[in-house]
């Protein structure tokens, strides 16, 4: 088993989600974040010095069979990509055990995605 973490463009996000439900990855976890990358700049208005090195990003997290994985980056890689600085990064670790808490399934057999 996997667990995949994405970071995405916020405005990405309903793409990517359709896209991995398409690829039949159903359940998902994400939230709204913030981030900061490496390209600094500054925005004045009306004399008021704003930061927006901040940028706003969903951070998408799910587990899946091996078998899985495959298909769910390249799911995202093809629904977040705009080919500009700050699309974001997929990373992929390894889960040692799953426990579905309702029936006591383990391993593979807890996990929603079909093989």
């Amino acid at each position: 088993m996997k667990k995949i973490e994405a970071i995405i463009r916020k405005t990405k996000f309903e793409e990517v989600r359709k896209t991995l439900h398409e690829a039949d990855i159903e359940f998902l976890s994400w939230w709204e974040v913030k981030g900061q990358g490496t390209a600094k700049q500054g925005l004045f208005f009306r004399g008021i010095a704003y930061d927006v090195n901040t940028i706003a990003r969903v951070y998408i997290s799910f587990v899946v069979r091996d078998v899985n994985v495959e298909k769910s980056v390249n799911a995202i890689l093809k629904s977040a990509y705009t080919g500009e600085s700050g699309d974001g990064r997929i990373f992929i670790s390894s889960v040692e055990q799953s426990v579905r808490i309702r029936t006591g399934d383990r391993g593979d057999e807890s996990l929603y995605n079909k093989a």
